[in-house]
Parts: structure tokens; sequence; C-alpha cells
């Protein structure tokens, strides 16, 4: 006879008992937040300055607006290859993963002159950006109770759309100071590897020893 440790559904599962205030002053929701931030910070300042940037390196206007158009449908592909390989390879670690690459897609831009370079950065930086996410909501189940799903996730996406209004105004100061957009895209690699060093911090609660494994009998 075999009998199974009996678990709530999802994630979060070993942490009935944690309080509201528990979880907010949780290294694990500071870290969230702060990677959250950090990579928005790092994706909104090129998505918002890149088509002034393929203007100045000589590229039509009409032309230059169709790069965000390319980011965003290369992003429908990332959100589900990105949740696809969540699902299969663990959460944490495709987040990690698509972290350290936004960084260096980011600082791809740098490169980027010609209007085939732009899409094929833009393609690429689309499709990591929007993968990476939905992954942080699937870390927040796994790691969290139910109850307080809309608390942490609420958190967590404040401190993203902070970094989202933090991008384009820190790029936008660097460009007025240095007149020249490589120094944004350098500071959103810095950024972005901020980010990635971050999650890499992330540990999961510790489960009770009680539902560690099924129990042979």
């Amino acid at each position: 006879l075999v009998q199974a440790a009996a678990a709530p559904m999802g994630a979060g599962a070993g942490q009935g008992e944690m309080s509201r205030s528990e979880a907010l002053r949780s290294p694990q929701f500071l870290i969230l937040l702060a990677t959250n931030f950090f990579c928005c910070a790092t994706h909104s300042g090129p998505i918002i300055h890149t088509v002034s940037y393929a203007i100045s390196c000589g590229i039509p206007l009409v032309a230059a607006v169709t790069i965000y158009s390319i980011e965003g449908f290369a992003g429908l592909g990332g959100r589900i290859a990105f949740g696809l390989m969540g699902d299969r390879f663990g959460a944490k670690r495709v987040l990690v993963s698509g972290l350290l690459l936004q960084a260096f897609g980011a600082l791809a831009y740098v490169f980027a002159h010609q209007l085939a370079t732009f899409y094929a950065v833009g393609a690429v930086f689309g499709f990591i950006y929007a993968g990476t996410m939905p992954l942080y909501a699937v870390l927040i189940r796994e790691n969290f109770p139910l109850r307080m799903m809309g608390t942490v996730i609420g958190g967590t996406a404040m401190a993203g759309s902070l970094g989202m209004a933090t991008g384009p105004l820190a790029g936008g100061l660097i460009y007025d100071a240095f007149s020249s957009y490589a120094w944004l895209y350098i500071a959103s690699w810095a950024m972005g590897l901020g980010a990635f060093l971050m999650a890499m911090t992330f540990r999961p609660f510790a489960k009770p020893q009680g539902q560690a494994a099924p129990v042979a009998a």
C-alpha cells in the first residue's frame, strides 16, 4: 500500500499558514519586486526610443515605426514559447535565462543601423521580453497561498509598471546628456544584467517535511 501525503492544489501548498504581512516582507516577494522593476526598465527604454533611434540612422518614419510592430508580433510567439518552456524546465530557470538574453538583446540595438538589422534585433528582443513576463505569475502561484494571489501579483505588477515608467525617462535623460542612443542601450543592458542577478537569488519557500515525498507502507 502506498500513501501519498495530501496537499492543497497548486504551489504554495506548504505556505497555508503564511500571513499576508509575512508574504509581503518575505525575501521572495522583495526579490520578485526588484526583478520585475529592473526587467521592465530594461525593455521599456528600447521599446519607446528605438523608433527615434532608427530615424536618426536615416530610416524613414513610416518604415521606422514598423520596428515596434515587429517586436509586438514576435512577442505573441514569445509568450507561448516561454510558457511552454517554463512548464517543461521550470519557471525560474526559464525566467533567469530569458532575463540574461533580454539584456543582450537590448545591447544588440547598438549595432543596428539598417532597417533589416532593426527588424532582426526587434524580432528577437520582442520574443524574449514578452516571453519573460508570464513567468512571474507562475513563480508567485508556486510560492504563495491562493488567498493572496491578488495582493502579490498586484504588487509585482506595480513594480513592473514603475519600471516601465522609469526606462523611457532614464533613456531620454541619457540621450539628452550624451546626444547618443548608444548609452541608452548600454544602460538597458546593465539593468538587464541586474534583473538577471536578482532572479538568480530567488529561492522557493521550504516545504514542510510531511509534504516532501510519498510514504510507502
